[in-house]
């Protein structure tokens, strides 16, 4: 299941293009239909034409409520950015653009709003090419431009079969095995008590498990779970859910904070993070500034220490060691933006090097920047890990050229280049002795060879999808040797070659058995109940 959001300038459609799409409102508030203007975040969920249901997360475009909008923001799969047709690229655009491109949201598309109200047709030409100029040198460069009307729904068969294929290019979350849910919202319901909302990531949530709120500590437990208000036993990772949770009154859990299993993250006052100001800032950025902290739905002030310079100018980058006024929850790899507190503006933003510092840097130590980069950049292994991830079952020597293992920089000897195939190949002995890649297929996974590996995580994942269909196949159909291979790998949307290595990979497994066209549970055999079985034996009297 993946979540979009949207974003965009004030009154640009946003939240009438959602309720034409969708038929729900997102506005829940008073004010807000009152106003016609959305101040707090909006949700709804639609299916797409391939069958995949989808999560909205509707943000507020307003400036004064721009805060509101990045505690909805970063949990997204994909965005929407709406640009009205008759004004065009406006201040919140831009706004809204950078913090997209801060977040490295790179799967979205542009939709030009209010085409009914446009007659002449160079006009939305030359508001494309204004949108095109934006877009410029942002993760949504090359984003597809879908114009519509949301008073006559034109346009909208093209977005929803562009956003589906927008879709399937993405990886799906991973299953890490460590839910967190940042909180965007808090309510409670009689008969029921507290129940919060988020985009779950990192892990499942099941039902009757014990959860823990962090950073404070307390403790409940999960009495239901809801994913677009229908029940569900698990709750899985990218998808919006509600949490009934048991044990906590509704006044003890705030917007920001996160539902986790006990003792799999622990609470951070300090980061060390990597930082990017933005090139139209109002000025640069010193040591020792007071900001405001934007992570998953918290915000939390924090002190900037800088790293290694003095002052970071308009479009630089550096790293900050974060001091922080309400500790957060954090990891690795975790996206952020800051904000100056008055006057209001976004400064930039960047990626969590490391959530649990051991120590106060000093601030013009070689050693320590060293040591970020090295963390920053990670072992080949890693590197090789997360390109593994980012490209899904994939060859072999498209994963090394991919994660530039063997790249031969400029003014480089030709014995780097024969270093660089070394620490290649020990970078993939690394990681497939370790099992963090494994090979779908028989034979020598040398750094130029052409068989496919994929990352276990996702291997893990892609088996228990496999079962659960077949498994699923079996309930529906008891009396059918097997569920047709072809029907497994459309479920599995997998190419052939991939289908076909996985498949033979899962019988080695033990999971499946494989027989001609047909796949089936390993130890699947047709058994008749009683009432088929005294049929059974009536037949054969007569025969």
């Amino acid at each position: 299941m993946r979540v979009i959001g949207t974003a965009g300038h004030v009154d640009h459609g946003k939240s009438t293009l959602i309720t034409a799409l969708t038929g729900i409102n997102p506005d829940r508030l008073k004010e807000e239909q009152e106003r016609e203007m959305t101040i707090d975040l909006g949700f709804a969920w639609l299916t797409l034409p391939d069958g995949e249901e989808i999560g909205i997360v509707d943000v507020p475009g307003h400036r004064d409520f721009i805060e509101n909008m990045l505690a909805g923001v970063g949990g997204i799969d994909a965005a929407l950015l709406v640009i009205a047709a008759d004004e065009g690229v406006m201040p919140q655009t831009r706004e809204h653009l950078a913090i997209l491109d801060l977040l490295q949201i790179s799967a979205g598309l542009v939709v030009l709003t209010k085409i009914d109200l446009i007659d002449d047709p160079d006009w939305l030409e030359l508001i494309e090419s204004d949108v095109r100029q934006a877009l410029k040198d942002t993760v949504l460069a090359d984003a597809p431009v879908i114009r519509v009307s949301s008073r006559t729904k034109t346009g909208f068969p093209e977005l929803l079969e562009t956003l589906g294929l927008l879709l399937q290019e993405r990886p799906t979350r991973l299953d890490l095995g460590r839910p967190r849910l940042p909180v965007d919202r808090v309510f409670s319901i009689p008969g029921f008590g507290t129940v919060v909302t988020g985009t779950l990531t990192d892990g499942r949530l099941n039902l009757g498990e014990e959860v823990v709120i962090l950073p404070t500590g307390l403790r409940g437990r999960v009495r239901g779970l809801q994913t677009h208000k229908k029940k569900e036993e698990i709750a899985l990772p990218g998808s919006r859910t509600a949490v009934n949770i048991s044990g906590v009154n509704v006044d003890q859990i705030t917007r920001g904070e996160v539902i986790a299993h006990p003792g799999q993250y622990q609470p951070t006052r300090m980061l060390d993070v990597r930082f990017r100001l933005l090139p139209d800032v109002s000025g640069p950025l010193r040591h020792a500034g007071e900001v405001k902290l934007f992570i998953g739905t918290s915000e939390t002030i924090a002190n900037v220490r800088l790293l290694g310079t003095e002052v970071l100018a308009a479009g630089q980058e550096g790293w900050l060691q974060l001091e922080l006024r309400h500790p957060v929850v954090a990891v690795r790899g975790d996206r952020y933006i800051l904000r100056r507190p008055s006057p209001g503006e976004t400064l930039g933003g960047g990626i969590v090097v490391d959530p649990q510092p051991k120590r106060r840097h000093k601030r013009f130590d070689e050693a320590a920047i060293q040591s970020l980069e090295a963390l920053a950049q990670g072992s080949p292994a890693d590197v090789l890990v997360q390109t593994s991830l980012a490209l899904g079952p994939a060859p072999v020597k498209e994963v090394v050229k991919r994660a530039r293992l063997e790249a031969l920089p400029q003014g480089r000897s030709a014995g780097d280049a024969g270093r660089g195939i070394q620490n290649a190949a020990a970078a993939l002995e690394e990681a497939l002795s370790s099992n963090q890649i494994i090979a779908l297929e028989a034979g020598d996974p040398s750094p130029s060879s052409d068989l496919l590996i994929m990352a276990q995580i996702q291997w893990s994942m892609l088996k228990d999808q496999a079962r659960q269909i077949v498994e699923a196949y079996h309930r529906n159909f008891p009396l059918r040797r097997g569920m047709p291979r072809e029907e497994l790998k459309s479920r599995l949307k997998l190419t052939p070659r991939v289908f076909n290595a996985s498949v033979h990979k899962l019988a080695a497994e033990g999971v499946l058995t494989e027989a001609g066209s047909w796949v089936a549970r390993a130890g699947h055999e047709i058994r008749f109940d009683s009432g088929q079985q005294a049929a059974v034996k009536r037949l054969a009297a007569r025969f």
